[in-house]
């Protein structure tokens, strides 16, 4: 039987949503390894919106939601609607949206808040010990799904978002850009991606590294 995997996206575009490589090469993954997937996002406007190629914020507003239907390719749900109950693991790409639309990590840093229904899902899901992977940025809101003593990895300790995960109460571990680091007692699987890539292929070594782990963890209901 397929394992059913959950992936919650955070819009489209490196710098105001979700980093789409890192989505594609997940998405793809756990496509060749056979897994039965649906995304979702939160129904609520993104941050900011960010002209990707000059880097300045644009005068416009953008929903997290919509945005997140170009990379699904239209198939994307409503966040609060993830039943736990319905998928064997959840996996959360990385980009600047999860620090700006699923969380406010990119102004609050290591006292940011997690979006009230990406928070329940993923609390969901840790609750039921079934496993989780977080890449790129995600791990920054590890310590808010699993509270103190999470294990994971944004890449270098040298990193900012690496000393704000230790401030919350996180454990960080250094890692290379194409390994994970798996917290076995919490079932969380982290990889660096794009914290540490400087190719699309260094960031799928490990992301398609973390996706395979995710479904070896992951338990058929």
């Amino acid at each position: 039987m397929s394992k059913k995997v959950a992936v919650i996206l955070s819009g489209c575009g490196v710098y105001d949503g979700a980093e789409i490589q890192e989505s594609v090469i997940t998405l793809l993954r756990l496509d060749q390894r056979g897994a039965q997937v649906q995304c979702f996002a939160p129904n609520v406007a993104q941050m900011h919106v960010i002209n990707h190629l000059s880097g300045e914020e644009m005068p416009e507003s953008r929903n997290v939601l919509t945005e997140s239907a170009r990379i699904a390719r239209g198939n994307v749900e409503d966040v609060r609607t993830l039943a736990v109950e319905h998928f064997d693991a959840l996996i959360l790409p990385g980009g600047f949206g999860v620090a700006k639309n699923l969380s406010n990590f990119a102004v609050e840093g290591a006292n940011c808040s997690v979006q009230p229904d990406v928070l329940a899902a993923a609390q969901a899901f840790a609750q039921a010990g079934k496993p989780i992977g977080l890449i790129c940025i995600s791990p920054a809101l590890a310590v808010k799904i699993f509270g103190a003593g999470v294990t994971a990895t944004l890449g270098s300790s040298e990193d900012p978002a690496a000393a704000a995960l230790v401030s919350m109460g996180g454990v960080h571990e250094e890692c290379a850009v194409e390994d994970v680091i798996e917290d076995q007692a919490h079932k969380l699987v982290t990889t660096p991606a794009y914290m540490l890539a400087q190719s699309i292929a260094e960031a799928a070594s490990g992301i398609n590294k973390l996706v395979d782990r995710v479904l070896e963890l992951a338990q058929p209901h």
